[in-house]
């Protein structure tokens, strides 16, 4: 085994941040008691801003970006991991406090790893990655507050993305009639074969709106936050709940209690960073066997290492669908 790998090393000189692909050597790396050889890694929005060198991502430099994962173990001294185990990892601020999945070779805590599922190979598992476990962890917080497929559609906002996009598949597999909410109309056809019954232009729900509003949706996924979260808010069913996990149109959310005491409507936080093990284990079991290959498919494409940074600028203005997946062997 080689000692020197490839890897995406972010420097910051003179407060200018710098992307540049490097030689590494094992001794590089940060302690941890297991070490990967990493087969796949994703590009998500969070990593483009950390290689844009934008949004205070990164918390001290240099640093591997990436903050997803999947390999092999090729030492370990944990008892919980052997050598040629299967993993990924997911969050656990990788990529932003401590280094992350973009290179071959990656030294980590054994307690941010997770057992690759048998359903999964490397690629499919970084198919899904971070937005892929968001999506899942989305759809099971609408369950566990009683949505059911019959109650009326669910909406998904920012569906043209990672997150969206797998939750308009897992949710139109489980049986909801699912709507779609894109800033791109070119997108139709994609988000209509993801399983959406309809397509909504995001522009429609940024436009203002009184406390209440028409009752449209039992449920819904949003990746996006500000106007748009707040529309809907005011749109949702009695009872209904919604799933907040974005804020891609930013942090900020002018609304009422209107909704939340006269429709007795839940907005619940999902967050995925640091989301317990036992129920991380169980989205992941979930998404191995409710998000076939002819889904997964459609969902991601294959880059190189050495392309990241076009990619990232690509991804920060829209000009990507779906996820990027990163292909540490090529």
């Amino acid at each position: 085994m080689s000692d020197q790998f490839k890897a995406l090393l972010l420097t910051r000189q003179s407060g200018v941040i710098k992307p540049q692909i490097s030689q590494l050597s094992i001794d590089d790396l940060p302690e941890g008691d297991v070490l990967v050889a990493v087969k796949y890694s994703s590009l998500n929005y969070k990593d483009c801003l950390a290689v844009a060198g934008r949004g205070n991502i990164v918390r001290q430099y240099p640093m591997l970006p990436g903050v997803d994962l999947a390999g092999e173990v090729l030492s370990s001294d944990s008892p919980d991991y052997q050598p040629g185990d299967e993993v990924l990892l997911t969050g656990w601020g990788v990529g932003e406090r401590y280094w992350g999945g973009l290179t071959q070779r990656a030294r980590l805590k054994s307690e941010w790893l997770v057992p690759l599922p048998e359903e999964l190979d490397a690629l499919k598992a970084m198919a899904i990655g971070s937005a892929g476990l968001t999506a899942m962890l989305c759809v099971i917080a609408l369950e566990d507050q009683g949505v059911v497929p019959d109650q009326g559609t669910v909406l998904v906002t920012g569906a043209s993305g990672g997150v969206g996009g797998i939750a308009v598949a897992l949710l139109a597999r489980l049986g909801f009639s699912v709507a779609a909410v894109t800033g791109n109309r070119a997108d139709d056809d994609y988000l209509y074969q993801l399983g959406a019954v309809e397509i909504i232009s995001r522009a429609a729900l940024e436009t203002p709106c009184r406390p209440l509003e028409k009752q449209r949706w039992s449920g819904a996924v949003d990746t996006v936050g500000g106007k748009v979260l707040a529309r809907l808010l005011a749109e949702m069913q009695y009872g209904g709940t919604v799933a907040a996990t974005g804020l891609t149109g930013g942090a900020e959310l002018t609304t009422t209690v209107m909704p939340f005491i006269l429709r007795a409507i839940k907005m619940v936080g999902v967050e995925v960073t640091t989301c317990p093990i036992p129920l991380r284990k169980t989205a992941w079991m979930r998404l191995a066997k409710e998000l076939p290959d002819s889904i997964l498919e459609q969902v991601y494409q294959v880059i190189s290492l050495d392309e990241v940074p076009q990619f990232s600028e690509k991804l920060l203005t829209g000009q990507v669908n779906g996820r990027l997946v990163v292909d540490l062997e090529l």
